[in-house]
């Protein structure tokens, strides 16, 4: 038997002796009372929806509106070359696309990440979805000869979805523990590549059944209201730390608290840092390699250069099937355990394949597509093991503002500039060399050539956070919170009691 808050007692709701709460913990049932009455309809209503606020359902919710957040994001770059013939952009001008959105979501991050460790999680969540969907439906509807707008655009998503990756994982944090996390946070962050390979399908799937690039950016709002509807119903707001050991720690620090334990946390230091490597080639890649096994086709003749109002979309496809297929299977080999190891490893594998992608996509593109595949699948492994980490090392009262500050600096020094920075190099050698379509794609593939350097530093910073993070693990279980002076009790001393004897 259930009992409302209002007193009303909600008849079938458990035909067992205990009742299970949301932490997975089970406790005596209320037994009836003659005082309680019979629910009407609207608490029979809420009490349905609370019984569907399991922590395995608010997981599965929260991961379905992170491949919304992930497929909107690369929707763009499945139709990117229609977008440039569109508009009548150079390579840095449609790089600007990712740059632009990296930065104004890396600036929106720890705002979000602020008041996530303060405020209601799921309705600040829920905002940022429909803020998004708002935004990507209407930038659909902009002409031809008002790209800055269209770049504005992609800058207001960006501030909504940063609001998403920013608190939804801490979320998790506090409803699962230990093995059950990671596993969570695995299936959390597996949407990542999978939301970014289905954006490519997604975005040309749509152009050629509606025969306009514009109808790619009219399906996955609809989505995202969906999924903001489903979090405001089902997704409960745990408090933070509840699923922890760590749960005793109630005192709430200061933002300048916060910051300077974060700074002198060398794992997160270092780990971050590492990230940024990650972001730097996904961001890269995510934009280019599309375009770039384009541009191979024609140089080896099996396609021609596009001159057609609708282009081809079979690299977007087959590269977003990839990024979806090598996103599963890093994801699932990296739910062993947070070993910073394990990343650097993966990371040195990913740079040596990365490297053969360049070398074979002149002569063949399956083979380029070979290379693509298994180093994407070891550069992916990273995310839930990252992820992982920051659990382990940092509280569970300034998470929030921990993913926060990891994205901000992971995508400042990552893809925030590297699209960008990508497109700029390939202008300036088509610049400085007769144009020709075999120039196009060498000038392109000697400034994506960037990448596994990056990628074998990001390696570099997880040798180090190996280095330190047991010793940081054991200091977060250990923590003792800092106190502002006001926040200090005084004992107030006992009167002294005179006995005659």
């Amino acid at each position: 038997m259930c009992v409302e808050s209002d007193g009303c007692e909600i008849e079938g709701c458990s035909s067992l002796d205990e009742v299970r709460t949301l932490s997975g913990s089970m406790s005596p049932a209320l037994k009836s009372s003659p005082d309680l009455h019979p629910c009407q309809p609207g608490h029979k209503f809420r009490a349905a929806l609370l019984r569907c606020r399991s922590p395995a359902a608010a997981a599965g919710i929260l991961s379905f509106g992170n491949v919304l957040n992930y497929m909107d994001r690369y929707t763009v770059a499945g139709v990117l070359l229609d977008i440039q013939r569109h508009y009548g952009v150079s390579d840095s001008g449609i790089g600007l696309l990712q740059t632009v959105f990296i930065c104004s979501f890396m600036v929106a991050a720890p705002i979000f990440g602020y008041l996530g460790d303060r405020f209601n999680r799921k309705v600040i969540l829920s905002c940022g979805i429909f803020f998004w969907s708002i935004v990507t439906l209407s930038s659909s509807f902009i002409s031809k000869e008002y790209y800055w707008l269209f770049v504005l655009s992609r800058g207001l998503v960006g501030i909504g979805e940063s609001s998403y990756s920013s608190i939804s994982p801490t979320i998790i944090g506090d409803l699962f523990t230990n093995n059950s996390r990671t596993m969570m946070l695995s299936v959390f962050y597996l949407a990542i590549p999978l939301g970014s390979g289905l954006g490519y399908i997604l975005g040309a799937s749509a152009k050629v059944a509606a025969g306009d690039w514009h109808w790619a950016l009219r399906v996955s709002p609809l989505l995202g209201i969906t999924a903001g509807t489903l979090i405001l119903l089902f997704v409960p707001e745990p408090k933070r730390g509840i699923a922890d050991q760590m749960g005793r720690i109630r005192t709430r620090t200061s933002w300048l608290c916060d910051m300077k334990a974060l700074a002198k946390n060398r794992s997160y230091v270092f780990s971050s840092l590492a990230s940024s490597a990650v972001s730097f080639a996904t961001g890269a890649f995510g934009m280019w390699i599309p375009l770039y096994l384009a541009r191979a086709q024609v140089v080896q003749k099996t396609a021609e250069a596009c001159t057609k109002e609708i282009c081809s979309s079979t690299d977007s496809l087959i590269f977003g099937v990839i990024t979806c297929v090598t996103g599963l299977l890093g994801v699932v080999i990296g739910t062993e355990r947070a070993d910073p190891l394990v990343c650097a490893v993966s990371m040195l594998g990913s740079a040596i394949f990365i490297c053969l992608i360049f070398v074979v996509a002149k002569k063949s593109i399956v083979g380029a597509y070979v290379c693509i595949f298994i180093g994407e699948t070891l550069l992916f492994l990273n995310w839930a093991i990252t992820a992982d980490i920051l659990m382990f090392v940092v509280i569970p009262t300034r998470r929030a503002t921990a993913v926060a500050f990891q994205s901000f600096t992971s995508h400042l020094l990552g893809d925030a500039g590297s699209p960008y920075l990508i497109g700029l190099i390939s202008d300036a050698l088509q610049q400085s060399y007769t144009t020709s379509a075999l120039w196009r794609f060498l000038s392109l593939g000697y400034a994506l050539m960037l990448c596994p350097f990056i990628i074998v530093l990001g390696g570099m910073f997880f040798l180090a956070t190996a280095l330190f993070f047991l010793d940081d693990r054991e200091k977060a279980e250990k923590h003792q919170p800092c106190l502002h002076p006001e926040e200090f009790v005084v004992p107030t001393p006992k009167p002294l009691i005179k006995t005659d004897f």
